[in-house]
């Protein structure tokens, strides 16, 4: 599914990127949308009729990596001053989908370090047509809604690689936009968070901050995701009261926390996964298609059990789970989160994406990352789960030098001279300055 923005639009249909790639090359025009911002002119890179058959170990695989990678985000960004011990919300499916969008387009150590990063030795197509598998859409019902879209919004007149074109049309049914970033980067930010904000339901705003979109951005690609599901068998909003909850800080505010007893696949352990006593138990959505696994450390616990957690033990958590009564009480939550992604990226081992970036299978253009950003909301209830998230990256065109701007040398503390014959080189004086007001 594919962002609709408003405004005036033309939606072309090329069963060949290369016309599409043409299209890009020549500049278009745009209107005006009501908040001042360009509205873009949509192309579309048509899907292939038959699309490419997907391994299903090659999906397996993919899925078991997104898992990995999600722990690693988790793990960096909860290493980070400001997110220890507070609520957090990321996407792993979002950014993963949103860097497999950029994966056919890198070369060299940039595709090497996003393949590690994303725990996947799949040729770049391979991993992005698996990503796109996991992706597939879930029929909506008046019980369950899932819908995802994947943007990439253009500078007019770009040549975007007609290749690059064709894998995310084969792999996500890639929309394509153009905007005028160059001369109107604020209008063009504007446009992208809207159409973000309107495949989430309103639930991601301002997905890009301010200044995040400059005159050197040259594309951004963009991710949407957003669900709304009830719970297989809901809460009964009369079991809900005020209860303790154990902070971390020792604190025991009281929470509105529901509860109900039923059959519900669950596991526990102690001592063989991280050494911490645990308890875990998987909640049903409406139609089986989704579910929620939570996992709670005995007190005490939590953060030795969470900085351990990788994904083979995550695995055995969620395989020792079966059906058995349960006497559940959950806390109603809502919260979002919103980062800038690139420090936990690099701590990754993602760098020269964001340095001496590779990416000429997009564009022969230098590009580098500039930005990568996401933002997501969760909100659990006794009907069920909304939650939504946007993640985005803003590609621009790499800086080269200036030889006409004049460098800085200010002698304004002690120096080094030598008075040298310019024919022979000889030196002729050698001395240094450290005080020049003596006499």
């Amino acid at each position: 599914m594919t962002n609709r923005s408003t405004g005036t639009r033309r939606i072309l249909r090329h069963p060949a990127a290369l016309l599409l790639a043409a299209a890009l090359a020549t500049p278009l025009l745009a209107g005006c949308g009501g908040t001042g911002a360009a509205a873009p002119v949509e192309l579309r890179a048509a899907a292939p009729a038959s699309r490419p058959a997907v391994d299903p170990a090659q999906v397996a695989a993919t899925a078991a990596a997104t898992d990995a990678f999600g722990l690693d985000l988790l793990h960096a960004l909860t290493a980070q001053p400001d997110a220890a011990g507070g609520n957090l919300v990321v996407s792993p499916s979002g950014l993963a989908t949103l860097l497999a969008m950029l994966l056919p387009g890198a070369r060299g150590a940039t595709a090497g370090e996003l393949a590690k990063a994303l725990h996947t030795e799949l040729d770049p197509l391979q991993y992005a047509l698996a990503t796109g598998a996991l992706n597939r859409p879930v029929p909506a019902t008046d019980r369950l809604t899932l819908r995802r879209s994947d943007d990439l919004w253009t500078q007019q007149g770009l040549a975007v690689e007609p290749g690059y074109l064709a894998d995310l049309a084969a792999a996500f049914d890639t929309g394509v936009h153009q905007a005028d970033f160059a001369k109107d980067p604020d209008g063009a930010r504007k446009t992208v968070n809207a159409a973000v904000e309107k495949a989430t339901d309103g639930r991601i705003k301002d997905l890009f901050g301010r200044d995040a979109i400059t005159p050197s951005t040259r594309l951004v690609l963009t991710d949407a995701l957003y669900l709304k599901a009830r719970w297989a068998a809901a809460f009964k909003p009369s079991h809900t009261a005020d209860r303790p909850f154990h902070k971390l800080d020792g604190s025991t505010p009281a929470v509105p926390t529901m509860a109900q007893t039923g059959e519900f696949k669950y596991a526990d352990g102690s001592g063989g996964i991280l050494g911490e006593p645990w308890q875990a138990v998987e909640l049903p959505y409406a139609d089986g298609a989704l579910v929620m696994d939570l996992i709670v450390p005995a007190q005490g616990g939590f953060a030795a059990f969470a900085k351990g957690l990788d994904q083979p033990q995550l695995d055995r958590v969620l395989g020792a789970l079966a059906e058995r009564p349960v006497d559940l009480r959950l806390p109603r939550f809502r919260f979002g989160t919103s980062k800038e992604l690139t420090p936990a990226l690099r701590s990754l081992g993602v760098s020269s994406a964001f340095d001496k970036a590779d990416l000429t299978g997009i564009a022969k253009e230098p590009l580098v990352v500039g930005t990568v950003v996401q933002k997501a909301t969760v909100e659990v209830d006794e009907e069920g789960t909304v939650a939504a998230a946007g993640s985005g990256a803003g590609v621009d065109v790499a800086a080269a030098p200036n030889a006409d701007r004049p460098v800085q040398v200010h002698l304004d503390r002690p120096f080094l001279f030598l008075i040298r014959d310019a024919r022979g080189g000889a030196p002729l004086f050698l001395g240094q300055v450290t005080d020049p007001s003596a006499k």
